[in-house]
């Protein structure tokens, strides 16, 4: 792989330009906190014009782009939020058209962040990842995604982006008789998207959602729907009970830092007594974890798997080598959903 020789932190170190962060919250924080790490002086925070009442973050006073644009000739936007929505995205990709626009990759949980030298250390796995991929797609994808990680360039991000049919119509290929576990099904988007891509038909339906309120919402969603069963666990490698940050909603997470006692299994529980055909995990970097409390149903039934490799920064590789490790029989596709950061980043796997 052509993966290029400095990461973000290299290049924001030699430049003289002034470093704008754009966005507040939680994403801000970390990005924040990497660039105090490496010596990087951030001269301002910027949010979209509607969210700017004159507030502070970080001890500065929050500013719109134009407010920078009359203050600076030059200047570097980092993008510290993360947004699927089609209007924003494009806002992001109009200011990279006239400023030097990056994303700090981040990760959502762990404590790896892509340099170089996380690259170099982890150079033989990430090697090994790319040649279990199935498809040029998927290794072009794969390709990409690293160097936009290293680098905080947009166009690597953006010419990876594909939809959801291509990946359902050509590699999944649902059938009218699916047995569906879907491992955090927050208020049952994602049994929706099961739904449309089945025509509405399936076999049978598991849900699992941990944080209590969204799981209240799945349990309206699916009122009155037959062979359908949902219960508010968290998925793991064993049965047992683990702390959990609740009420934040998609990012309500199994860690260690939790104030909630909170019920956890693994699929060969959930399974021991009935086959699934298909898993969809997105499971706020416990991935690996739910996979390892898979690997005698995953070795025994083959389901087409879903999951999501974006949450810790060694999930691009870590997944898919797993995943071969426990049944090598499958083939593995990536693909990037369009998102700022790479969330939404999924490998598929499939028997044949």
């Amino acid at each position: 792989m052509n993966i290029p020789e400095n990461d973000i932190y290299d290049y924001l170190k030699n430049t003289d330009k002034p470093v704008i962060i754009y966005g507040m919250g939680n994403g801000a924080d970390k990005v924040i906190s990497q660039l105090e790490h490496r010596g990087i002086t951030v001269c301002g925070i910027a949010a979209s014009d509607d969210f700017v009442r004159g507030q502070s973050f970080h001890n500065f006073i929050v500013r719109r782009i134009s407010d920078f644009e009359k203050e600076y000739e030059e200047f570097i936007i980092i993008i510290a939020f993360g947004t699927s929505l089609t209007d924003v995205m494009k806002h992001i990709f109009s200011l990279a058209e006239r400023h030097t626009v990056l994303a700090a990759d981040v990760p959502v949980y762990g404590d790896n962040v892509w340099t170089k030298e996380f690259y170099c250390e982890n150079i033989e796995d990430i090697g090994r990842a790319y040649d279990l991929l199935a498809d040029e797609k998927s290794r072009y994808v794969y390709e990409n995604i690293i160097k936009y990680k290293l680098s905080g360039r947009l166009d690597y991000l953006r010419s990876c982006y594909s939809g959801k049919d291509e990946v359902f119509s050509d590699i999944l290929r649902l059938g009218k008789e699916e047995s569906y576990l879907d491992l955090g099904a927050y208020r049952g988007d994602t049994i929706d998207e099961f739904l449309h891509y089945t025509g509405g038909s399936y076999s049978y339906i598991t849900a699992l959602e941990p944080d209590r309120k969204t799981f209240a919402k799945l349990k309206l969603h699916i009122s009155g729907m037959k062979n359908v069963r949902i219960f508010r666990m968290g998925i793991w490698s064993e049965d047992r009970n683990m702390s959990f940050e609740q009420s934040l909603g998609r990012g309500s997470n199994i860690g260690q830092s939790g104030q909630n006692d909170l019920a956890v299994t693994k699929i060969d529980t959930l399974y021991a007594a009935r086959r699934v055909s298909y898993i969809k995990m997105d499971v706020e970097g416990s991935e690996r974890q739910a996979l390892i409390g898979g690997i005698n149903t995953i070795r025994r039934d083959k389901p087409k798997l879903n999951i999501a490799a974006y949450h810790r920064s060694e999930d691009i590789f870590s997944i898919p080598l797993l995943i071969n490790s426990i049944e090598p029989c499958y083939k593995l596709y990536m693909r990037q959903h369009p998102y700022i950061p790479a969330w939404d980043l999924n490998v598929y796997a499939v028997i044949g």
